[in-house]
């Protein structure tokens, strides 16, 4: 059965123009955790990405009646992060940036073949750890399109860079992806090498 995704557009219409508090929570949880990790691309602190988000969703309740014109909730949003955790950062520039905690995420373990989902692992880890050795810029596009599966229009208003240039540093990274994992496995079995295509 497919799971039907709420409309952002939808739910901002019910928000500014009949003060729904229902399709605000819905809104709420549909895109918070999303705008979160993309807030964390930054500031690199998931305390203070969370505290940003909430306070652009609060902001965008109180001033609802303002922000009817939107015809795009989930870019004005992203692009509200994007600038408060710049403003952040400027605010905050002294303090050490400390690495984000491991995701939580909850993975479902092949019991049959135990030795291929170790590897499964490996491989996202290893990967995980060659997107962060990306330029800032290249990595938050690698993760909005390949993770959020966001098109190249989408996040170049977003980043405010061109689609092309999105397009460009996509192809730049998967590349470079490319080549640190092939380098990295150079001495290990084929059907790994194919896996890390599928990864990306």
């Amino acid at each position: 059965m497919k799971i039907i995704r709420p409309n952002p557009s939808d739910l901002w219409k019910q928000v500014c123009l009949n003060d729904d508090l229902k399709a605000f929570e819905i809104l709420f949880h549909t895109l918070n955790t999303r705008l979160i990790k993309f807030c964390v691309f930054y500031i690199r602190q998931k305390e203070a990405a969370e505290d940003i988000v909430s306070n652009i969703f609060v902001k965008c309740w109180e001033s609802r009646k303002t922000l009817t014109d939107i015809t795009n909730p989930e870019t004005y949003l992203f692009v509200a992060v994007k600038n408060q955790s710049f403003n952040y950062l400027k605010k905050f520039s002294s303090i050490h940036l400390v690495q984000i905690e491991s995701s939580n995420e909850v993975e479902f373990i092949n019991t049959f073949d135990p030795e291929k989902e170790m590897e499964r692992k490996e491989l996202h880890f290893l990967l995980d750890k060659a997107i962060s050795t990306l330029p800032n810029q290249a990595c938050i596009i690698f993760r909005l399109i390949k993770e959020d599966g966001m098109k190249y229009k989408e996040v170049a208003e977003i980043l405010n860079i061109s689609p092309r240039t999105v397009q460009t540093q996509l192809f730049r990274a998967i590349k470079k992806l490319s080549v640190i994992l092939a380098a990295h496995h150079v001495s290990s079995r084929s059907n790994k090498k194919a896996d890390i295509v599928n990864l990306m």
